[in-house]
């Protein structure tokens, strides 16, 4: 859209649209899984996305863009609550911490080759980059339909008007509802916006000549050449490369999960943020000093990062009944599309300061929002409590 030449506003709204209802529909999809099996509701789930990002090849109209994002936030939708609803149907208390450190560092996996790919390919075509996105949904259609091995759940005999009742219940639960509020608005609004927002911040206000030799002098020739382009006789950083946190978990997710698995939830979860905080205010810095301050500001969102997006969805789902994984995790999918559907707001607020020449500003504003969140919860837990997490 950046490259379309459509404004902050309108990025936001289509960023905030896709956020919300990808995050939404996971509190039915949850459920459906729980009565019909995951590995069902995974294959519908690449059978909806293929179509979606095909689309994304013909349309280049504001309405247009906004319903393929909306097809492609349904299809997410389906499949966001099934993986992590598996990894917790088949741990337990004694590897559940590695367990979801095992998922994470897989997550982010895609998260590293997927940016590098899309960049290399957007270079060339941005058709090419859709067309490599549709092939990996094929790829992971055929591995659902010949490896996927639907795990061991009590599901046998319940409803999904019953389904929707537990919904009701949980979300009745006052105490729970206000925890998945304070989630959303103080964790994931601010996780999104970095994502939303980190790619334009590079390839717009930071000196990607520079970082890219940078990048040369650590990393050498060629692995700095697959993630720049060449402009004007320049080889340049391609933002969406580096501006991701997944390379760092890919390496750091196992060690970082083993470090806090033995720590209590909400104290890990709070002091990831307290570091991911830390990184924004220096991914400011960098347009004011030096480019390469932003590789430290990405590498320190991510540690803050690993300890607190894996633990929070560990400290959820265990929370939960195991027969009623996919509904605690679609409920809270909940915090997670309120924080996204607001994150927008953080789009238009950079193209403010983008305009006024200070667009940095957006990451202090961010980072103050992070460090108003610890607070926020670590009053809530004190003063409401904390919920018990199961045994099995």
């Amino acid at each position: 859209m950046e490259y379309l030449g459509y404004s902050k506003g309108e990025l936001g709204a289509i960023q905030s649209l896709f956020l919300v209802f990808s995050y939404v529909v996971p509190v039915i999809s949850g459920t459906f899984a729980d009565r019909y099996g995951f590995k069902k509701v995974l294959i519908i789930s690449y059978l909806a996305y293929l179509p979606s990002i095909l689309l994304l090849i013909f349309t280049e109209t504001f309405s247009g863009i906004a319903l393929t994002m909306l097809m492609i936030g349904l299809a997410a939708g389906i499949f966001k609550p099934l993986i992590s609803g598996t990894v917790r149907a088949v741990t337990d208390k004694t590897n559940k911490t590695l367990g979801f450190g095992i998922f994470y560092a897989m997550v982010n996996v895609g998260a590293s080759f997927g940016p590098v790919v899309a960049g290399m390919l957007r270079a060339i075509s941005w058709n090419y980059a859709f067309l490599a996105a549709a092939i990996g949904i094929g790829l992971m259609l055929l591995i659902t339909i010949f490896f996927y091995e639907e795990p061991p759940r009590e599901t046998e005999g319940i409803t999904l008007k019953q389904k929707f009742k537990d919904i009701y219940i949980a979300l009745s639960d006052l105490r729970f509802t206000a925890f998945l509020i304070l989630l959303g608005v103080f964790f994931w609004l601010p996780f999104w916006a970095f994502f939303n927002l980190m790619p334009l911040y590079i390839d717009k206000n930071l000196d990607t000549a520079t970082l890219y030799l940078n990048f040369k002098m650590i990393f050498g020739t060629t692995i700095a050449n697959i993630l720049s382009h060449e402009e004007d006789g320049v080889r340049k950083i391609l933002g969406e490369t580096i501006s991701h946190t997944g390379y760092v978990i890919m390496l750091f997710q196992i060690f970082v999960s083993r470090y806090f698995e033995k720590r209590e939830a909400i104290s890990t979860f709070l002091i990831g943020l307290f570091i991911a905080a830390a990184g924004m205010l220096i991914a400011g810095f960098a347009r004011v000093s030096a480019p390469s301050l932003v590789f430290l500001g990405i590498a320190l969102f991510a540690i803050g990062e690993m300890p607190s997006s894996p633990r929070i969805q560990e400290y959820i789902t265990w929370i939960a009944p195991k027969e009623k994984a996919g509904l605690y995790m679609g409920a809270n999918f909940l915090a997670t599309g309120l924080g996204g559907g607001l994150s927008g707001f953080y789009t238009e607020l950079y193209g403010v300061f983008r305009e006024a020449g200070n667009p940095e500003y957006v990451w202090y504003t961010i980072a103050a929002h992070l460090l108003l969140g610890i607070v926020a919860i670590w009053i809530f837990t004190r003063s409401v409590g904390s919920f018990k997490e199961l045994e099995a």
